[in-house]
């Protein structure tokens, strides 16, 4: 695959200005091509903004998909001819995976729904140019045209609750088989339905009976969503991004999602710990290791090159390459030198819950509080129950030995009398939606990061406590 890659691009900007022609190995390819994130890519992704052809890829893009960015503002990811057909097919064939391993295909035979943003898109120097789920939507084939919902009309509704009204609308008497959307989204979709109806959501749609989602930890959700749903339905974890579809969940059985090494893209991994060293390691596929954290390197035939989206992954098998989304490189709380991830709070709050069985969440984020108006510093869980545990203290500090266990850095400080033992501050209902909508971030693919190392998010959540 990279020697694909490297003839495809030598002729480009960025394979002149990089050597391509002189690399002719995996060695000679690092010593090339330094690992980047976007805001080192921009000044090429600001040359084909203007229109330039062959900057990072041969000719101009098929498309730009906008996505936001914490340092560049907004970003504009190159979507080329070559890639852009496997964001579709992708998806699509971690449905006929989980047909042709569970036999079941009767959910094809309903209505399907793709809770998404809008496929409305604009052109940057002559380039279509919009979200990634917009995209998606029109490299949909004819033949699943008729089974689709909502409508394209409804779907390019930019206000996020109107457009959940008119899905509301379009749905409430389909036939729905399969629904597709990140979890809190689809959450607030079936809440407004039982708002709605009264019913539970296998009353209103009895057929409904697979669930597809990506793009956050199912863990946190599960419980509610299927209380909701009022049954235990199958569900297929996918793994997309902007950048290209990386992974899906190809059987109900095995854990993690199966890594997708045909689809124009050559992947590299770094050691998480070394990820902001000035040389990291970094390895290809034949050299990782089962259940270490790797911070993942993308080069791809739509021009990426080095490129860090940022995720951090772990193997759970070589054979075939399965993986599981550990958390955001950047996404991490070390304000006393913990480095406590994503992987580890969703874990403790998992192990928590599963002790607290009668307690359902909404969502939950983290934060560090190094300054607080009396006693230690702490970690402050923001939490919006949709159901309480019956004892909140309990379940405080059966969650804070949880973390502990799951992090020795953490366990130290609090044994050490560093920090003391976490803050839960309890959120009022649709404390999320509400903190989202000011964002102006409700609906579509926007997700809230499950921990920060500073307090932006948690100084506006504050406004919500309980």
């Amino acid at each position: 695959m990279l020697d694909m890659l490297i003839r495809e691009g030598s002729n480009t900007l960025f394979g002149k200005d990089h050597g391509f022609k002189d690399i002719k190995s995996y060695v000679d390819f690092k010593k090339h091509v330094p690992v980047r994130d976007y805001e080192a890519l921009k000044p090429y992704v600001e040359k084909m903004l203007e229109g330039k052809p062959d900057i990072l890829w041969k000719g101009v893009p098929a498309y730009f998909a906008k996505t936001s960015g914490t340092t560049s503002g907004t970003k504009y990811i190159p979507i080329s001819n070559e890639s852009k057909y496997s964001h579709f097919n992708s998806a699509r064939n971690s449905t006929l995976a989980y047909v042709h391993e569970t036999g079941k295909s009767d959910f094809l035979d309903g209505n399907l729904i793709f809770l998404s943003g809008s496929p409305e898109l604009d052109e940057t120097a002559g380039v279509k140019t919009g979200r990634l789920s917009g995209i998606s939507n029109h490299l949909v084939p004819g033949y699943l045209r008729t089974n689709q919902k909502p409508s394209y009309e409804t779907n390019c509704i930019e206000d996020w609750e109107e457009k959940l009204e008119r899905i509301i609308d379009e749905t409430l008497q389909a036939n729905m088989t399969l629904i597709s959307g990140i979890p809190p989204w689809a959450q607030m979709y079936f809440d407004r339905i039982q708002t709605r109806t009264g019913k539970k959501i296998k009353d209103v749609f009895p057929n409904f009976s697979v669930f597809v989602y990506g793009g956050v930890n199912f863990e946190p959700y599960r419980a509610k969503l299927f209380d909701s749903i009022g049954k235990k339905i199958d569900s297929i974890e996918t793994y997309p991004a902007s950048e290209g579809f990386i992974a899906y969940q190809d059987s109900q059985y095995a854990e993690g999602l199966l890594l997708l090494l045909n689809n124009g893209m050559f992947y590299e991994f770094i050691p998480t710990e070394e990820y902001f060293n000035e040389n990291p390691t970094r390895l290809s596929i034949e050299e990782v290791e089962l259940g270490k954290n790797y911070a993942l390197i993308i080069n791809s035939n739509a021009g990426l090159w080095g490129y860090s989206i940022g995720d951090t992954v772990k193997f759970v098998s070589k054979d075939p390459y399965r993986l599981v989304v550990t958390g955001r490189i950047k996404h991490f709380i070390s304000a006393f030198g913990e480095h406590v991830i994503g992987e580890e709070v969703e874990k403790a709050m998992k192990f928590t819950i599963e002790k607290f069985p009668e307690t359902e969440l909404v969502e939950f984020t983290v934060a560090p509080q190094v300054t607080p108006p009396a006693g230690l510093p702490h970690h402050e869980w923001f939490i919006e129950f949709s159901n309480s545990p019956k004892d909140l203290e309990a379940f405080r500090l059966e969650l804070d030995t949880n973390l502990r266990k799951l992090n020795v850095y953490y366990d130290d400080l609090i044994g050490g009398n560093i920090l003391r033992t976490l803050k839960i501050s309890a959120l009022r209902k649709n404390s999320f939606i509400d903190y989202m909508k000011s964002q102006g971030k409700l609906g579509g693919q926007n997700k809230v990061p499950r921990l920060s190392n500073d307090r932006k998010i948690a100084d506006e959540l504050v406004k919500f406590i309980s």
